[in-house]
């Protein structure tokens, strides 16, 4: 039986550690060099890096922030934002970094996806999907450019599509319970999980540990991330994976 990961995110801008809800009202959470630390030492069994306003800035992803995190993981470490080329995968990996996380780019250029996948191989190629819930359309629609812009795309197409594609995992963030902390969106993560071959990371709405059980038991994630918990202290790695233990949920 695969175990299931939990996955701490740090969403970087302008070098800090940084939450919001729904991707807006950002506040500070922090220095990434010291929550990364904490978080290898604390039992993460991965780690993401999101350089969340490089793409909608127009620019890269901060290597030097990423060598300094990178420097001080035993842990997996993915690292996404403002990634629009092979150049741009072949930086970030010589950084650190042992996956990369396409988003705004792979929508703009999805052959962007493939490219990556048969340079560097699948498992370094994360796809994030940033869904909202779309009553016109009776599902859930991707938005680009950390929640910015939607597009026309309709996520579970998106999705079987970036696995057609090469991506070896997808990061689902609802973006309708991103930041809302009142658990995780199950039924989109359910509906992403069944269309695809790949493992599935559900994002957004953690609020407490009593919110990861269902993630995998109902909607069978493979691996649940969670920032602003963790960042300030409401409850910790450790506390979510004896919870998961006792509720028969296999975890690393």
């Amino acid at each position: 039986m695969l175990t299931k990961r939990i996955i701490p995110c740090l969403d970087v801008k302008d070098g800090r550690v940084v939450k919001g809800v729904q991707f807006l009202g950002l506040r500070d959470a922090g220095d990434p060099v010291e929550l990364s630390t904490f978080y290898d030492q604390e039992g993460a069994d991965e780690l993401v890096f999101l350089d969340i306003s490089a793409s909608h800035e127009g620019r890269k992803t901060m290597i030097d922030v990423v060598e300094e995190v990178a420097g001080t993981l035993a842990i997996p470490f993915t690292v996404g934002g403002g990634i629009n080329a092979l150049e741009d995968m072949r930086a970030i990996l010589r950084a650190g970094a042992d996956k990369v996380s396409l988003n705004t780019a792979a929508v703009k250029r999805p052959e962007l996806i493939t490219e990556g996948a048969d340079y560097f191989g699948s498992q370094c190629i994360v796809v994030a999907i940033d869904a909202k819930y779309d009553e016109s359309l009776g599902s859930w629609r991707v938005y680009t450019h950390g929640g910015r812009n939607s597009t026309a795309l309709e996520v579970k197409a998106w999705a079987r599509e970036v696995v057609e594609r090469g991506a070896g995992e997808i990061l689902l963030t609802s973006m309708d319970q991103d930041g809302a902390k009142t658990g995780f969106d199950l039924a989109l993560t359910e509906a992403v999980n069944e269309v695809v071959s790949v493992p599935v990371i559900a994002s957004g709405g953690a609020g407490a540990g009593e919110h990861f059980p269902p993630v995998f038991q109902q909607s069978n994630a493979d691996a649940a991330l969670a920032a602003s918990i963790f960042h300030y202290k409401e409850t910790s790695v450790a506390e979510v994976k004896k919870l998961l233990d006792e509720q028969g949920v296999v975890v690393r």
